[in-house]
C-alpha cells in the first residue's frame, strides 16, 4: 500500500532575518521545530535546517534498507549505527552527503558488509531521491 506523509513550514519574513517553524503534520512525532536563515548556512543555534532533515530521512532510509539486505542475505544485524553529513554551501545548494555505518552482524566478514552497505547506499528510496548529490560512504563492522 503507498503512503503519502506530510510537513509543512510557516515561513515569516524575508531569508536573511526571516524565521520558520517546520510541523511534522503526518506523525506528531516531533515537535514543531524553529528554522532560519542562520540555522541553515551558520551554527545550528537549537534550531533546525532542510539539511539536517534530508540526514535524518537519509540515515534512517539508509539503516532499514542495509538492515532488510543483510536479513536477506541471512545474517540478519543485531546493531546498525548510521549516521548522514549533508554538506550545503550557500550559493551553491547542497554540495555532498557522506553516510557512515558501524554494524554489528554476526556471521559476516567486513567486505560482504561494506558490499551490503554500497548496495544500500545506491537503492535506498531516500538515495534514489537525491541521485543529482554525491552521496559518498564509509562502512565497517563493530
Amino acid at each position: 500500500m503507498a503512503t503519502t506523509r506530510s510537513a509543512h513550514t510557516v515561513w515569516e519574513g524575508n531569508l536573511i532575518e526571516g524565521n520558520g517553524v517546520v510541523n511534522f503534520d503526518s506523525s506528531g512525532a516531533i515537535a514543531a521545530q524553529p528554522v532560519t536563515w542562520a540555522s541553515r548556512s551558520q551554527d545550528a543555534n537549537g534550531k533546525t535546517s532542510p539539511e539536517e532533515l534530508i540526514a535524518a530521512a537519509h540515515s534512517s532510509c539508509f539503516s532499514m534498507a542495509l538492515s532488510h539486505a543483510l536479513n536477506g542475505a541471512g545474517t540478519p544485524p543485531t546493531k546498525l549505527v548510521t549516521s548522514a553529513d549533508v554538506s550545503f554551501q550557500p550559493g551553491e545548494g547542497i554540495t555532498g552527503i557522506h553516510l557512515s555505518v558501524e554494524g554489528t552482524v554476526p556471521g559476516i566478514d567486513n567486505d560482504a558488509f561494506v558490499a551490503a552497505a554500497e548496495d544500500a547506499k545506491k537503492n535506498c528510496p531516500v538515495s534514489q531521491a537525491l541521485t543529482g548529490t554525491t552521496i559518498t560512504l564509509s562502512a565497517k563492522l563493530s
